[in-house]
């Protein structure tokens, strides 16, 4: 993945009904490390990070990486969203040649099930149609992950094709605020 590009970053924070996207702080820090070390999150991406590991990889205070929003609930971490440009060496593309975006999020097990996921993922996608007018924004998961094929038709993404990744059936989808032309 690589940086989003000619957008200013850090934005102001995005707030919805009842949560805030931001940028990492250094308090986010052991909830991040619970993020990527969980078992549960890290089912459908490639299984958890080894805590002790990640712990010493992890900076106390976090560095800058545009495109990554923290999605807080009442002043605590729940997960991250972000929106990254695709890298140009993969190879599922909507645009062969072009770039696109990428939305990705994770978030801990017991915010699942509250319609959180939903609410940040459509904030972050309205806030990527103001900044990158006509980019399209493409989604993948594993068709065995059921809440996130749930939560990608939520969002309004389409299907453009399954393949075979990484040992498991990964669907490919696009969001866009335009009609692409040829």
């Amino acid at each position: 993945m690589t940086e989003l590009g000619p957008v200013a970053w850090p934005p102001a924070p995005i707030r919805t009904e009842r949560l805030v996207l931001r940028e990492p702080e250094a308090r986010d820090r052991a909830a991040i490390v619970e993020l990527f070390t969980s078992p549960e999150v890290g089912i459908y991406v490639g299984g958890p990070r080894q805590r002790d590991e990640f712990e010493r990889a992890l900076p106390e205070a976090p560095k800058r990486r545009p495109g990554l929003f923290v999605v807080g609930l009442d002043g605590a971490m729940i997960g991250i969203v972000t929106l990254e440009r695709r890298d140009p060496e993969h190879p599922v593309h909507v645009r062969p040649g072009a770039s696109e975006v990428e939305l990705g999020y994770m978030f801990l097990p017991q915010a699942w099930g509250h319609g959180f996921a939903a609410e940040a993922c459509a904030a972050a996608l309205e806030w990527c149609a103001g900044a990158l007018p006509g980019d399209p924004v493409v989604l993948t998961t594993q068709t065995a992950n059921e809440r996130s094929m749930r939560l990608a038709a939520k969002l309004g993404f389409t299907e453009v094709q399954r393949y075979e990744d990484w040992g498991a059936e990964q669907w490919f989808g696009m969001w866009s605020t335009v009609a692409l032309s040829d």
